[in-house]
């Protein structure tokens, strides 16, 4: 459940990036996944230094304290694709500039 519940938080997040200009790294897809596996990623690693063993929280671990683990796991996630999009891009134009 708690895997279910940092899913449901990088995609909640992950609605957020309209609001941005598009220069992520595959787009609005790549921010997508970027989000989730951000926020799986550091859902699972903060949840297990709690408790001390490398394990998903099942129905009963899970509330909204494991829920918001994903929050800043998604928002790393976003931010590492927005700044490779954007590397990408400079690259691209630094490309298309020389003679």
């Amino acid at each position: 459940m708690g895997l279910l519940g940092w899913v449901m938080m990088g995609l909640a997040i992950w609605h957020f990036t309209i609001f941005l200009p598009d220069r992520f790294w595959g787009g609005i897809v790549g921010a997508f996944v970027g989000s989730l596996v951000g926020a799986i990623v550091v859902g699972l690693i903060i949840f297990s230094v709690k408790v001390s063993t490398l394990k998903v929280p099942g129905e009963k671990a899970t509330d909204i304290g494991v829920v918001l683990y994903a929050v800043p796991g998604a928002l790393i996630g976003i931010a590492l694709v927005y700044l490779e999009g954007m590397r990408r891009e400079r690259h691209q134009a630094a490309l298309t500039r020389e003679p």
